[in-house]
């Protein structure tokens, strides 16, 4: 597959690159964050491979822009800012995975495998509904009752997956994974802060309260 890489260190670079054209990938690497944008604009990748921490517009920023032009490339973060709220932060400006430095280069090369099986949005169910609520999968956008709702990378992720289970109860054990990618409990109230957020976007002044708490459970939203 062909991947987009971003780093600025050229012996991890360099580490990356053959460690990825080893097994069988196409790779474009660059520096900056301006360049990864610019490539990532306009090329076809299967994959972008993030650092973090470069000069200038840095692997976040990219990422951002990159989503606010509606370019949906799974991307990767790889770097060394590696605290809860580092992914916490990369998680929300749009990222699907994060890898922390150092890595084993057997778990870089299956995660970048388990992004691009991802099914695209095309030939699946692009437009959610759960009620009078829809979530517009395409051009990522949300309204209730015709009303535009704005909404953030991540809540957008956390709704998006309640609807996907829409009058299925689902675990926070669920959410951490499916949503934040974590496959551990970080001990934060990151899912409770989010959901607190987003029912005050989706719910408030609405009459009628779709986002469920199911106590000792998880939560639900409902589907009819």
């Amino acid at each position: 597959m062909k991947i987009l890489l971003l780093e600025d260190d050229e012996a991890t670079r360099m580490h990356l690159e053959r460690v990825l054209t080893a097994a069988g990938h196409v790779v474009d690497s660059c520096t900056s964050g301006k360049d990864a944008i610019f490539l990532a604009a306009g090329g076809d990748y299967a994959v972008l491979i993030l650092d973090r921490m470069v000069a200038g517009v840095d692997g976040l920023g990219a990422l951002k822009a990159l989503r606010a032009m509606e370019v949906r490339t799974p991307a990767l973060f790889l770097t060394a800012m590696n605290g809860v709220e580092d992914r916490v932060e990369g998680l929300e400006a749009g990222a699907d995975d994060y890898l922390a430095k150092p890595f084993a280069a057997s778990e870089l090369l299956a995660r970048i495998n388990a992004l691009a099986r991802r099914p695209p949005i095309a030939g699946t169910k692009t437009v959610l509904r759960a009620g009078d609520l829809e979530l517009d999968r395409v051009r990522r956008t949300v309204a209730r009752g015709g009303v535009r709702i704005d909404i953030q990378a991540q809540e957008l992720k956390l709704l998006e997956y309640l609807m996907l289970h829409a009058g299925e109860v689902v675990t926070r054990a669920m959410l951490l994974e499916n949503v934040w990618s974590f496959h551990f409990d970080p001990k934060t109230n990151v899912i409770e802060s989010h959901m607190s957020r987003l029912r005050a976007k989706v719910d408030r002044g609405f009459g009628r309260e779709l986002i469920q708490t199911v106590r000792g459970a998880g939560y639900r939203i409902d589907g009819d």
